[in-house]
């Protein structure tokens, strides 16, 4: 089997673009979402974009696809909100499960598609673990600050279910991803942790948090020093940055990250800020430009695209990237 921490050495690998984008595309109906399992299913199910690994699996296949022939290594796996905690609103915590090894399952079957022609460039699938929709450090109520809508606990169990499922599935990586709170990951670093103990294996672990605004912090008030201190103690594939900002914004907190440690360095910024609509008007081309500036700098390992991105995107990224040399670290940490 192919080994991403040999991969890694060799050269700058490329993470997939935005699955949301993707999926707009296909402007799913209520029906859509629901497919046959969930005809009858007393909520409505619209928008549950992770949900779509189980009723609309060719379109999940095809997006993987989509991104492995833009030049892709590596691909996530559609459970961005695979938690017990994320599925409630739609009132499906017992499909958890079968949610994220399906989506495991499916990405894992295009990566070995891909691999199987292209045996010199192996594909990987990183089991995307996203920050659930409550935060442990934070209190959601003005009014009581002492209050916490769930606990480290209630984080640690969802999480475990979910990277059960996930490995299960036959994810070759796991990535907690998009952190705006560190206490969340670290909750999902130890299920992790505790899965790895009791399964006596080992899964490379990608880390990849959100810098808000231009503070330069994460929404629960870490800078980019603290965030690193944070989340150090357990050995990482890589650790990062993604979505909230574009390839421009992010790059000062990369260069801090690069100089504070000796781990992997994984970026997959947005394309661009978002405009009126919501919508992100960065051009593959002028993402491209400012990626390049990333890879002269000697700053990542691992890039990629967040909310916003295309394979159009990718397959500019990733033509670049095969021109440099991965990032060696000079840092002690």
């Amino acid at each position: 089997m192919p080994n991403i921490q040999e991969e890694i050495k060799k050269r700058i690998l490329v993470l997939d673009g935005a699955m949301g984008t993707m999926l707009q595309r296909y402007n799913f109906s209520e029906e859509d979402f629901r497919g046959e399992q969930f005809k009858d299913f007393p909520h409505s199910l619209k928008g549950n974009n992770d949900l779509l690994s189980l009723t609309q699996p060719k379109a999940i296949k095809e997006v993987h696809a989509l991104y492995f022939e833009a030049g892709a290594d590596i691909v996530e796996t559609n459970t961005f909100s695979g938690t017990t905690i994320g599925m409630a609103d739609y009132h499906l915590e017992e499909y958890v499960y079968q949610l994220n090894y399906e989506s495991a399952k499916l990405a894992r079957e295009v990566a070995d598609e891909f691999t199987a022609k292209n045996p010199e460039k192996p594909r990987f699938v990183a089991g995307s673990i996203g920050p659930t929709n409550r935060t442990a450090s934070m209190s959601p109520d003005v009014n009581d600050p002492g209050y916490r809508a769930v606990t480290f606990d209630d984080l640690r169990i969802a999480y475990k279910q979910q990277v059960e499922a996930l490995m299960d599935g036959g994810c070759d990586l796991l990535l907690v991803e998009t952190i705006f709170d560190t206490l969340n990951a670290k909750a999902a670093l130890f299920a992790i942790e505790q899965v790895k103990e009791e399964r006596h294996i080992d899964i490379p672990i990608m880390v990849s948090g959100t810098i808000t605004d231009a503070s330069g912090r994460t929404l629960s008030g870490q800078t980019v020093e603290a965030f690193l201190i944070s989340v150090s103690h357990i050995p990482l594939l890589s650790v990062g940055f993604n979505c909230a900002l574009g390839a421009d914004l992010l790059k000062p907190y990369l260069q801090t990250l690069s100089h504070n440690t000796s781990f992997n360095i994984s970026a997959h910024p947005n394309a661009g800020l978002p405009n009126a609509f919501g919508e992100y008007d960065e051009t593959p081309e002028q993402m491209q430009a400012q990626i390049r500036s990333y890879l002269e700098d000697n700053l990542v390992n691992i890039i990629g695209g967040c909310c916003g991105t295309t394979p159009e995107h990718i397959k500019l990224i990733a033509d670049i990237a095969k021109d440099y040399k991965p990032r060696v670290s000079d840092a002690v940490m």
